[in-house]
């Protein structure tokens, strides 16, 4: 089957930077680009109502938005099949749907038009977690090339997708690739001085199991330069100051250190909130194509 990367847009310019980053994304992998502009639907698309012209007002619109982004991803990578379509109906609900087939999900960070009044994240909060693929999501501007990815580790079981999908984009672009394992530690910590060297043990003990546990990957991986950081601190602000300095920050969708309850992790939702790169989110059971 041939790899699609799709994106999302509405003409915004955190769209069109998601264009962009998809169509890169799509020449790295030699997969064709889908590009979709969804439309809600207004009352001329419901029964028993007459609103003439405005319909088609919105759907040629919606073309003039397609057209545009297609011929944006068309320079930026010439070498790739570009496609597009208009949807109707809810946006999440649609991009979810769009993505059941998809190689990546590629969403700008805040939208108009379509996306009009959400914050920053919020289509991609909808999305991500809720999908079998990666979601990447992309602010307004992207930075320069840093050659590094940099992803959050936690060692857990669920995180081989998140370092599948980081080792293949590292590999892809030939870039770095930065591994952060942040620990937290428990809560009471601040309140129990005296258990001080307890907790420094866990703290080695957690930091070499995930050491272990990521041996395996440097093996199969060996033309991935890879640099480990291991910190006693909590993962958000950590993958934050890192990801100035990066291309993509690769996390699960299930959190990080002992967040893995959660559909969408609190910490994935912060990254996707104070990240200055783009920053891709991995279902825990993904397989690259």
């Amino acid at each position: 089957m041939n790899r699609q990367v799709i994106v999302g847009t509405d003409g915004s310019p955190a769209a069109t930077a998601a264009v962009e980053w998809a169509a890169d994304d799509a020449a790295r992998k030699g997969a064709t680009l889908k590009i979709v502009c969804v439309r809600e639907p207004w009352a001329s698309d419901l029964p028993f109502r007459d609103t003439t012209g405005f319909s088609g007002a919105l759907s040629r619109h919606c073309d003039e938005v397609l057209t545009a982004a297609a011929g944006r991803a068309g320079r930026r990578a010439p070498q790739i099949e570009v496609i597009t379509n208009q949807v109707i109906g809810a946006v999440i609900e649609r991009l979810k749907d769009e993505a059941e087939n998809a190689d990546t999900l590629v969403l700008g960070s805040r939208g108009t038009g379509g996306f009009a009044g959400l914050l920053l994240g919020s289509v991609g909060l909808g999305v991500a977690g809720h999908v079998a693929c990666p979601v990447v999501v992309v602010r307004q501007t992207i930075q320069s090339a840093y050659g590094k990815i940099v992803v959050g580790f936690d060692g857990a079981a669920h995180d081989d997708a998140v370092l599948e999908y980081a080792f293949d984009q590292a590999r892809l672009r030939d870039a770095r690739l930065h591994v952060v394992y942040a620990w937290q530690a428990p809560t009471f910590a601040s309140y129990a001085a005296g258990y001080t060297d307890l907790l420094n043990e866990t703290f080695e003990s957690e930091s070499r199991a995930a050491r272990r546990r990521l041996a395996p990957w440097r093996d199969k991986h060996p033309e991935v330069r890879v640099k480990e950081s291991t910190l006693c601190s909590h993962p958000v602000p950590v993958l934050a100051d890192a990801s100035r300095t990066a291309d993509l920050v690769v996390v699960g969708s299930h959190g990080l250190a002992n967040l893995r309850s959660a559909v969408l992790g609190s910490v994935s939702h912060g990254v996707l909130h104070r990240a200055h790169c783009p920053v891709a989110v991995v279902p825990p059971h993904w397989q690259a194509l």
